[in-house]
């Protein structure tokens, strides 16, 4: 009996990889489904991948953690307070490194306001392309190191939640999800996300 009892944990393991790979094999581009039927509390702006959510609507964001690229243990509580901007991205990602200038533009525009970048580096299974693409692309703000992509499925389905590679989220200052822009993004679409989020300490 206890033969039987030993491949549980080995099976429970290889579903949550496999459902880490599905998420992320399905990303990859530029595009992407807001898949908002049927869900409340936040909005997709028409004819683009953006999408938000007000102040009293929004879900609470994992509070995800690990180590990052450069072998510093980070959570993302640990910037309550602050805006915090996740990406999601991989080094073998092409619209990752499309938009990887702009988010090191914004991230430095944006620095002295009380905002946080902090990317998640996903399906990277030799962390050593995952820190040549940042070196590559003038990426200084910090990675958490997710090659299996389980930090990914702790954000709730229905929610702002992560849905393609690459993904951009807003998290405000109470650690609740603002808005999100799925595939690459420009700095303009950034800006125009996350500059409200920023505002709102002045209300």
């Amino acid at each position: 009996m206890s033969a039987m009892a030993r491949p549980r944990p080995r099976v429970a393991a290889a579903a949550a990889t496999a459902a880490a790979a599905a998420l992320v094999l399905t990303g990859c581009s530029s595009s992407g489904s807001s898949s908002s039927e049927g869900q409340v509390g936040f909005v997709t702006v028409k004819g683009t991948n953006l999408s938000k959510a007000d102040i009293g609507k929004r879900g609470d964001a994992p509070d995800i953690s690990g180590v990052t690229l450069d072998g510093n243990p980070v959570k993302l509580s640990d910037y309550r307070g602050k805006v915090v901007v996740l990406n999601v991205w991989g080094s073998w990602c092409g619209p990752c490194r499309g938009e990887a200038k702009s988010l090191q533009a914004v991230s430095e525009k944006y620095k002295d306001q009380g905002v946080q970048f902090l990317g998640i580096n996903t399906r990277d299974p030799d962390k050593n392309n995952a820190v040549r693409f940042e070196e590559e692309q003038g990426v200084t703000f910090p990675s958490l190191y997710d090659p299996a992509g389980t930090q990914l499925l702790k954000f709730s389905k229905g929610s702002l939640n992560p849905q393609s590679i690459p993904t951009t989220l807003i998290v405000d200052r109470d650690g609740k999800l603002a808005a999100r822009a799925l595939g690459g993004t420009t700095d303009d679409a950034l800006e125009s996300i996350l500059q409200p989020v920023v505002a709102e300490q002045k209300q």
